[in-house]
């Protein structure tokens, strides 16, 4: 086991020991909140499919939610912006592929637990094409000859499994989750540091690369916290999110 796996267990605690203590408060309104104008039956949760799904751990979730948007406004959204700034956009497209490209190894594993052979071998045609002719992955030359890009994660291989997705979850700066994809999701955390293990980097490289990862993984996501216009944006996202994964494990 790495260094960096052993500190960043040691990381990890402690920032959900911060996280608990700071979701043991409910948090404030914003000073512009609206007030809503017309009166919410007291049935609500019975109605219309945003109800479909059980929240039991609502309540830390809806702070957890909270507490993602603000880390989101404060810090994670002005470190992108500074990255894409000062990044050509060329770099910035290279360095999206190379991190695509390792992703292409849990994807494969993935689709073989699932019994997937079709798509482990085009997943295996696109890792090997762009590691060579796309030089280690910096150029996505599988795609346009037609080798589409899939995705599978440990999450999907124990629902194809049966294994429940069990309650939803909000995750600590990564957010929307449910109990098995969460689990799923050390397995593959596990896996991809193996990987890294063996290109032999020192830990300062790690943790550099794992910077810049987080920082891609962001760039390229374009939702924003509280841009729907929706007071139901919690809601819809549980819903968006837990319907997207069925369908994920069911294809």
């Amino acid at each position: 086991m790495s260094v960096l796996f052993t500190r960043s267990v040691y990381l990890i605690a402690l920032l959900y020991s911060f996280l608990l203590v700071g979701c043991s408060s409910v948090p404030p309104l914003e000073s512009n909140a609206i007030a809503p104008k017309v009166e919410l039956p007291d049935n609500l949760d019975e109605l219309g499919v945003i109800s479909e799904y059980d929240d039991p751990w609502g309540s830390f979730n809806r702070r957890m939610y909270y507490f993602n948007a603000k880390a989101d406004e404060y810090v994670i959204l002005p470190v992108v912006a500074g990255y894409k700034k000062v990044t050509p956009d060329v770099v910035e497209l290279g360095v999206h592929n190379f991190f695509n490209n390792l992703g292409e190894i849990s994807t494969f594993v993935n689709s073989l637990l699932q019994l997937k052979f079709p798509v482990a071998g085009e997943t295996l045609g696109r890792f090997a094409l762009n590691s060579t002719l796309g030089l280690a992955g910096l150029f996505d030359v599988a795609t346009p000859i037609g080798l589409v890009e899939q995705n599978e994660d440990f999450g999907q291989t124990l629902g194809y499994w049966g294994v429940g997705a069990g309650p939803y979850i909000v995750l600590p700066l990564l957010g929307p989750s449910s109990l098995r994809d969460a689990t799923g999701l050390v397995y593959d955390s596990l896996a991809s540091q193996q990987v890294i293990d063996e290109l032999k980097m020192t830990t300062d490289q790690e943790l550099f690369m794992s910077l810049i990862e987080a920082i891609d993984t962001r760039s390229s996501l374009p939702f924003r916290y509280y841009s729907s216009g929706s007071a139901f944006e919690y809601e819809h996202l549980k819903l968006l999110y837990k319907k997207y994964r069925e369908i994920q494990v069911a294809r």
